[in-house]
């Protein structure tokens, strides 16, 4: 606390509940409840190998940030382990090309929100909706954290028993066990085309679908900081988060692919009612939006929280302007959760002027940044964690180190060949190498600035 009464740093608020259901909330949204029809449309049933890749290295690197996140809790989560197990310019380029991606998860969290409750109030612009949201949601993440946590946990919690419910039917149409229904067996797995309608091409451009799918449970590890037991928290939510969201995505995308055509129209508008309109329920596929919508703006509140997270840690280490570091008196960094709500409101004009394509366009252009934040994790911990083992500090272990820690990395190298081969993902994948250059050089331009002013303390 300063001596003006302003703390100095983050407050301790969050529970080990908020940090689960917040990583679970996080990662569940347009990813799953939209993106997932883009990825069976460009993969057909073989987007079942997508998610099975995907999630197995999203598995193995959640596990690495956790046994980092344990021993060293930070607010800059990843950003500060890539700068201390590799270099300042690998925490720089890490931390804001997270950011950025983030505020493009923003943009299409709020836009299939509005779009979906655009179509129960026709007579309401779309954009006027998003407003709404966006102005709702500053208020949350300006109050102090602890309302924040309960806020995003029972928002986390309602998404989960949604998909608990949508499994559970799901199981049922899929063996027949609805009046009027028969068992679907393999026809639409293997028809139409196949197993692998557009082969390996098609996998691979469902891959950026799929790892946009997969981003944010991450926050975890950035919202440890801010919780009473960051050591247990960390290793708490790790564990549990990680095989709910798997068992959670394959799950849905079997369902889906198993009953209904891959090319059907209906699975790219809206995959989760599509499929409960097949049970003949009255008002369920009616409550499934309204759940999707919840879900996109829980989604919504925890990316906010977390680039203005990480451009405080960024700016508290001098990688960033020191506007951001500014903490109100409950200990919110209100000037970086401003930051991130300015480009909420961005967001909201520009699903004024392309209410259309504006979804597509965001859901496309985050992928690729993902897996390079995933090999700067990997990295960082292959560097860190054999002095974070000769310190003692390991209450969370990656299994099988190093060659687990190796494999991932491979794989992730494999997914970028693949991907190279898919003109659109080939875009995408340049579109972020030229991004990750401008940040790198940014860096350089920041280190020389920081060369030439006093020596200070910083703060992850």
């Amino acid at each position: 606390m300063s001596s003006t009464g302003t703390p100095v740093h983050l407050r301790h608020g969050l529970k080990v509940r908020h940090l689960t259901m917040m990583g679970l909330g996080s990662a569940i949204g347009a990813g799953l409840f939209l993106g997932s029809g883009v990825g069976i449309a460009k993969a057909g049933p073989a987007v079942l190998i997508s998610y099975l890749v995907a999630g197995f290295v999203v598995v193995c690197v959640m596990r690495m940030l956790g046994e980092m996140g344990a021993a060293l809790p930070a607010s800059g989560s990843f950003s500060h382990y890539a700068r201390i197990g590799i270099g300042e310019w690998a925490g720089f380029v890490m931390g804001w090309l997270y950011w950025f991606m983030l505020i493009m998860v923003l943009g299409a969290e709020i836009t299939g929100s509005s779009a979906i409750v655009s179509q129960w109030l026709p007579s309401v612009p779309q954009w006027v909706i998003a407003l709404v949201f966006v102005t709702f949601f500053a208020v949350i993440n300006l109050a102090k954290v602890g309302n924040f946590g309960e806020f995003e946990f029972w928002f986390a919690a309602l998404k989960v028993a949604a998909i608990i419910g949508f499994l559970v039917v799901g199981v049922l149409l899929v063996f027949g066990l609805f009046p009027g229904t028969e068992p679907v067996g393999f026809t639409h797995l293997l028809g139409d085309g196949g197993f692998m309608p557009n082969g390996f091409a098609g996998i691979a451009a469902g891959l950026l679908v799929v790892a946009f799918a997969f981003g944010g449970i991450e926050i975890v590890t950035i919202a440890a900081a801010e919780s009473w037991d960051p050591e247990r928290a960390i290793g708490m939510a790790v564990r549990s988060v990680v095989w709910r969201i798997s068992v959670f995505y394959l799950g849905s995308i079997a369902i889906m692919v198993l009953l209904l055509p891959w090319n059907d129209p209906a699975l790219q508008s809206g995959p989760f009612v599509a499929v409960l309109d097949q049970a003949n329920i009255s008002y369920v596929s009616g409550l499934m939006e309204l759940v999707v919508v919840i879900a996109l703006l829980s989604a919504f509140n925890a990316q906010v929280y977390g680039t203005s997270r990480m451009a405080f840690s960024l700016a508290r280490r001098n990688d960033g302007p020191a506007a951001l570091t500014r903490l109100s008196k409950s200990g919110v960094p209100t000037n970086a959760v401003w930051l991130s709500v300015f480009f909420g409101f961005v967001s909201v004009l520009l699903t004024w002027l392309l209410p259309d394509s504006l979804l597509g366009i965001l859901l496309n252009s985050v992928g690729a940044a993902l897996l390079v934040i995933w090999v700067f994790i990997v990295v960082a911990h292959l560097r860190l964690r054999p002095k974070l083992e000769r310190e003692g500090k390991l209450s969370v272990r990656m299994w099988l180190f190093p060659h687990l820690s190796y494999l991932t990395l491979a794989l992730l190298g494999g997914l970028v060949v693949l991907m190279a081969f898919d003109t659109d993902a080939r875009r995408q994948l340049i579109s972020t190498l030229v991004l990750v250059l401008v940040i790198g050089v940014l860096s350089l331009i920041n280190s020389r600035r920081r060369a030439r002013q006093p020596a200070a303390t910083t703060t992850p």
